[in-house]
């Protein structure tokens, strides 16, 4: 028997992210940098900073309280403490998961690093000559080092030379490498080189093996050759994905879906089956009763498999046996409507901000006490007793993760991660860098957008759209100040006005890092396309982890040689692709697109004839077998298959 988690929006009576492991810039408690306008008073930060002045002010006194004589070393231990401040300070604090008392000291740099121009100095050796007979009260050194390297543990020495036997051993501790994902510290900002942009990939091939019109695609969590294809009508099909270049189609039968929800669906432009998730871990049961009109519904049911291994089932009976979360919606439009399990095993849930006449005419978005325009973090492995929900004043049976932001503000909602979003649609981890978390936000009138999701972070709606400061039609009913605010803006996006102009409508449909060897000189760009299939983008980060985007609107083609053959679009160069709404990712990283007519695979870009100089130096075609293979792909995972957790984002009519 397996098991899986419903998340339903109903119309009735009511209705992970893991630590920074590469060197996006990222505060050390994994908040975005703020931008100040002029230099700090002690540390000398401005622009992108991770200090405002009251925390410039602590580490001043904790520097004045040091008491150091020397000059040259005073010199360098500031700097060290000040690197708080440093727009990287997450990754210069954080090194293997593991929290430290001074950032990461250069002693070395790779080729590859993007900082390898700064980091050529061994700074690491610098502070060691300066500094290891120099008297530091309170040490910044000192909290990691008691116990270690021969010193009792309740030593009170403060000198470098005292704690440490040699500088050899003194940097194994401090000191580390810039390399190709990570940056350390040279007593200055950190900043990384400037490299030439790369040129953009002459185009993007695809080929047609599927003819459903589907709004999610999952990649089966036991590693094999299957994924999980969504309607919007509510039914979930299991399909096997044919291997790259043998010509085949996908393996799906619609007369036989996996899961089949039509009868409580309502299917229009706002409503369905929304989105789809998988949580390996989840097996608490639990129960809830049946809400009325507008409400937002994350419920978990059962899935009774007709095999002995759940992974192995290929059709399934949900039947619902608790509800995680409720919340009331306002209207009947921008509900989002997508959920995701980050690393770290948490629910992310991306919600609109309702809806209306136009803007966010209640302000919700900017509302940290309501849910709307939100993304939501929440841990459904660890459920409250029934007292403890009322207590805590949760919307249902889930718990508040300790390092959620608003956790100690009480003029916010606990469940919040990320807000200030109009209409997030369709949002990716990236699968190399945790810390990129990429959402795709549909704009009003101008601008469509993509975001990096961040802890804490404020994305500006309905102050803002994208960059652009927004004006409604008709005065809100509330409304923020624009000085109340500050917004992190876009990455990358688009104005209405740079798409086809004959459609006169625009709505991002965001995509995934492009991960998969298929076409190497499209690896690690971010692919997004527009609704209405007029455009495909490629987002490229210059210099490499800086959080800064380059966008190239790529042409595509369908291969003459698709398995299901495409069709044009009159007067286009253009395949007739309809209109985009997803992407897809398979265990083999190989990226799709879900359109209104069919499904679409990257293939390598010889077979549409465009040119890629590491085609066939570095092509592989896919692994994946004709037939579902999970022994030999369950290695990819450390989760035990002893169940299966679906959640299903639906938004359905109650009886």
């Amino acid at each position: 028997m397996g098991r899986f988690i419903g998340f339903i929006l109903f119309l009735c009576g009511l209705l992970l992210l893991v630590h920074p492991t590469v060197s996006l810039p990222l505060c050390s408690d994994s908040t975005a940098p703020s931008t100040l306008n002029s230099t700090l008073e002690f540390c000398p930060y401005k622009g992108s900073v991770c200090c405002n002045s009251t925390q410039d002010g602590n580490i001043q006194r904790q520097f004045e309280g040091m008491n150091i004589s020397d000059p040259a070393c005073s010199s360098l231990v500031k700097s060290i403490v000040c690197a708080r401040c440093d727009p990287f300070s997450g990754d210069l604090y954080i090194v293997n998961s593991t929290p430290r008392s001074v950032p990461l000291l250069c002693n070395s740099t790779s080729e590859n690093s993007p900082q390898s121009n700064q980091a050529a100095t061994d700074f690491c050796s610098t502070v060691w000559d300066t500094c290891q007979n120099i008297t530091i009260v309170n040490s910044p050194f000192a909290p990691s080092l008691q116990g270690r390297a021969g010193v009792p543990t309740n030593s009170s020495t403060s000198k470098l030379s005292d704690l440490w036997l040699s500088k050899t051993d003194f940097c194994n501790a401090f000191g580390g490498s810039s390399t190709e994902e990570s940056v350390c510290f040279v007593g200055e900002p950190v900043s990384l080189n400037n490299t030439k942009l790369p040129s953009p990939p002459d185009g993007l091939c695809l080929e047609k093996i599927g003819n459903g019109s589907y709004l999610n695609m999952v990649a089966h969590p036991d590693g094999s050759n299957r994924a999980f294809f969504s309607n919007q009508a509510g039914k979930v099909w299991l399909a096997t994905i044919p291997k790259m270049g043998s010509g085949g189609v996908l393996g799906l039968d619609e007369s036989k879906p996996f899961v089949d929800l039509t009868d409580v669906v309502n299917l229009d432009t706002q409503f369905g089956m929304m989105g789809l998730a998988f949580h390996p871990n989840f097996a608490q049961n639990g129960s809830g009763s049946q809400p009325c009109q507008h409400q937002s519904v994350v419920a978990e049911y059962t899935v009774n498999g007709s095999a002995s291994q759940p992974s192995l089932a290929t059709t399934a009976k949900p039947t619902e046996v608790r509800r995680i979360i409720t919340i009331g919606l306002p209207f009947t439009s921008r509900h989002a409507g997508q959920i995701l399990f980050g690393e770290d095993g948490y629910l992310y849930f991306m919600m609109g901000d309702g809806g209306g006449q136009g803007g966010d005419p209640y302000n919700f978005s900017q509302n940290k006490k309501s849910l709307l325009g939100k993304i939501m973090r929440l841990d459904i492995n660890n459920i409250p007793s029934s007292e403890d929900i009322n207590k805590l004043d949760l919307w249902g049976n889930y718990s508040i993760p300790k390092d959620n932001p608003f956790v100690e503000d009480q003029g916010a909602l606990p469940e919040i991660w990320a807000y200030g979003l109009r209409n997030p649609w369709r949002c990716s981890f990236d699968s190399e860098r945790p810390s990129y978390f990429m959402c795709g936000d549909v704009g009003q009138d101008r601008f469509e957008e993509v975001n990096i999701i961040s802890k804490g972070g404020n994305y500006g709606w309905s102050v803002y759209e994208g960059p652009l400061l927004f004006v409604p039609n008709s005065s809100p009913k509330e409304s923020t100040p624009i000085d109340a605010i500050n917004p992190i803006f876009p990455v990358m996006g688009y104005n209405h006005s740079s798409i086809n102009k004959n459609t006169g409508s625009a709505s991002i449909t965001g995509g995934y890092f492009y991960r998969s060897n298929t076409d190497p000189c499209l690896y690690g760009r971010y692919l997004y396309a527009d609704l209405y299939a007029s455009a495909i983008w490629t987002g490229t980060e210059t210099p490499k982890n800086s959080g800064n985007f380059t966008t190239n609107d790529i042409p595509f083609s369908c291969a003459p040689d698709s398995p299901i053959p495409c069709s044009s679009t009159p007067g286009s160069p253009l395949p007739a692709l309809g209109y985009v709404f997803s992407f897809g990712e398979d265990n083999d990283k190989d990226i799709y697109i879900l359109t209104s007519s069919g499904v679409y695979r990257f293939v390598p870009p010889s077979r549409c004839k465009y040119t890629c100089s590491l085609e066939n130096v570095t092509t592989t075609v896919g692994s994946s077998s004709p037939t579902p293979s999970p022994p030999s792909r369950a290695s990819r995972s450390t989760n035990s298959w002893s169940s299966l957790v679906l959640l299903l984002l639906l938004l359905f009519t109650c009886s």
